[in-house]
């Protein structure tokens, strides 16, 4: 069970674990809230997600371009 549950968290891109870092909250409970509102509001979190996901990278990406210049 926890290798699916780590594939699903690499392919995932890792914002539902980033938010319950940053938020001390477990990170399935945010799994269960963004499938919960995904149904009630037919889909708009999924637009939610895919805007933090790229924000997440996108800060990934700038932290080690930073890194590479400085080193």
């Amino acid at each position: 069970m926890r290798k699916i549950q780590y594939f699903f968290e690499e392919q995932a891109f890792g914002v539902c674990t980033r938010l319950g870092d940053i938020l001390n909250i477990s990170t399935s409970s945010i799994r269960l809230f963004f499938i919960y509102a995904s149904f009630l509001t037919f889909g708009s979190p999924v637009l939610i997600y895919m805007g933090l996901a790229f924000i997440i990278n996108l800060r990934r990406h700038l932290r080690r371009q930073y890194n590479q210049i400085w080193n």
